[in-house]
C-alpha cells in the first residue's frame, strides 16, 4: 500500500518523479526502470498485474502458491484461512515478507527463505526467528556478486538468546536505519561493543520494542548511558548533557560530542516509531500506527522532516562562546579576560581559576 501521509511517502516523494505509465501484457519494457518505479500508480498496476499473471500461471500440483495482491492475498489451492494474512495495510515490504514468513511456518513449512538485498530485512529474519518452533529454520539470501552469501537466521537468534534477538531490530532502529538518523562517526560495530559492555540496555530495548505509549524515565536514562559509552567509553557520567558539556571542553568540536538530552529523546521517539510501532507488529496484519507527529517528527508541505530538538539555536541564545587554555591562572593574554567574561567549565581551569 503506497500511503501519500506516512514517513515512507515522503522518502518516497524526495526521490523525484518520474513517468507514469499503463503497465498491461503487451506494453515495452521501461528503458528507465528508476524513473517508472518514482511513480507509485506504475508500482502499484505492476505488481497487480504480476500477482493476476503468476497465480493464472501456476499449475505445479505439489506445490502451494501464496502471494499479495494490493491488501488481500492470491492462494493456489486457495487457502481455507487468510486471516492471519489479510486485509493487510503494511506499507514496508520488509514487514509484510515477516508477515508471510510466518504464515508459512505456522502451517507446517519448516525452512523458510527470504530473497534480499536489504540489511532492515535480515534483523527482522534473526527477530521472526527467535517466534517459531523449535527445528523452524529461517534463510536470508543475501546480497549481490561477491558479495551475495546465505545467512541462516535461525542461528543467529540462537546465538543471541531470545532476549538479544527480540531487541535486535529496535537497536537497529536506534543507532541507525531508513528513516532514523545515526550517531555521526559511530557505527553499528562500535554501537555492538557497548551494548555488549552495557547488558541492561537489552531489557530497555526490548520494553520500547513493543509499540509503547510513552517512554520510561528509567529507559531514557539506560539509552543516554548508551550514548555517553558510544562517544566517551570511559566516561562514568550517567548525564548526557554534562557528559556533552566535559567532551566539548576537551575536543572543542560539536561534531565529537553527544546530542543534548531534547536532541536525544526526540531521536528516541523517532527509533521507537520505526522500532517498535512498525517492526514491533510486523507480525500483525493490520496494525494501529501512531502519527508520526507524536514521535519525533514534524509535518510541513505534506512531508515529514525529523524534530531534531525543542531546544532554540544555540546561535540565537549563546550569544558568546569563549574559552580559554590557561593552564597556570588567567593571565593578561587570557581569551576570557579580554572578553570581560567568566571562565567557564569550557575552559581549561573548568571555571575554577581566582579569575572568577
Amino acid at each position: 500500500r503506497y500511503n501519500t501521509d506516512s514517513l515512507k511517502g515522503t522518502a518516497r516523494a524526495k526521490r523525484g518523479k518520474g513517468v507514469r505509465r499503463r503497465v498491461v501484457g503487451g506494453a515495452t519494457i521501461p528503458g528507465n526502470w528508476a524513473s517508472f518505479l518514482r511513480v507509485d500508480e506504475n508500482k502499484t498496476e505492476l505488481f497487480s498485474f504480476l500477482s493476476g499473471v503468476l497465480h493464472d500461471s501456476f499449475q505445479l500440483a505439489d506445490k502451494e502458491l501464496v502471494i499479495t495482491e494490493g491488501d488481500d492475498v492470491l492462494s493456489k489451492p486457495p487457502l481455507l484461512d487468510t486471516a492471519a494474512l489479510a486485509p493487510c495495510n503494511h506499507e514496508e515490504a520488509d514487514s509484510r515478507m515477516m508477515l508471510h514468513a510466518a504464515h508459512a511456518a505456522h502451517n507446517g513449512h519448516k525452512k523458510i527463505l527470504i530473497r534480499t538485498v536489504d540489511t532492515d530485512v535480515v534483523v527482522l529474519a534473526v527477530a521472526l526467528a527467535r517466534t517459531l518452533e523449535e527445528g523452524a529454520e529461517v534463510w536470508v539470501s543475501f546480497g549481490t556478486g561477491k558479495a551475495f552469501r546465505f545467512l541462516a537466521a535461525h542461528e543467529m537468534a540462537r546465538a543471541l538468546g531470545p532476549e538479544k534477538a527480540q531487541a535486535l531490530p529496535m537497536f537497529h532502529a536506534l543507532t541507525g536505519c531508513d528513516t532514523v538518523s545515526c550517531f555521526a562517526g559511530h557505527g553499528k560495530r562500535t554501537a555492538w561493543a557497548v551494548w555488549t559492555a552495557l547488558p541492561q540496555l537489552t531489557q530497555t530495548l526490548t520494553d520500547l520494542s513493543t509499540a509503547p505509549d510513552h517512554i520510561d524515565e528509567d529507559d531514557m536514562h539506560t539509552i543516554e548511558r548508551f550514548v555517553i559509552l558510544l562517544y566517551d567509553r570511559t566516561s562514568t557520567a550517567t548525564d548526557i548533557d554534562k557528559a556533552r558539556r566535559k567532551l566539548f571542553a576537551k575536543k572543542s568540536n560539536v561534531q565529537l560530542i553527544p546530542p543534548t538530552s531534547a536532541a536525544l529523546k526526540q531521536h528516541v521517539r523517532r527509533a521507537i516509531y520505526q522500532g517498535g510501532h512498525v517492526w514491533g507488529q510486523a507480525l500483525v496484519p493490520a496494525p494501529t500506527l501512531p502519527s508520526p507527529t507524536d514521535w519525533g517528527w514534524i509535518k510541513t508541505s505534506d512531508m515529514y522532516e525529523p524534530l531534531w530538538t525543542t531546544l532554540p539555536e544555540a546561535s540565537k541564545v549563546c550569544r558568546e562562546l569563549v574559552s580559554c587554555k590557561c593552564q597556570k591562572g588567567c593571565i593578561k593574554k587570557c581569551k576570557c579576560k579580554k572578553a570581560s567574561l567568566e571562565c567557564t567549565p569550557l575552559c581549561a581551569c573548568d571555571g575554577e581559576c581566582s579569575q572568577n
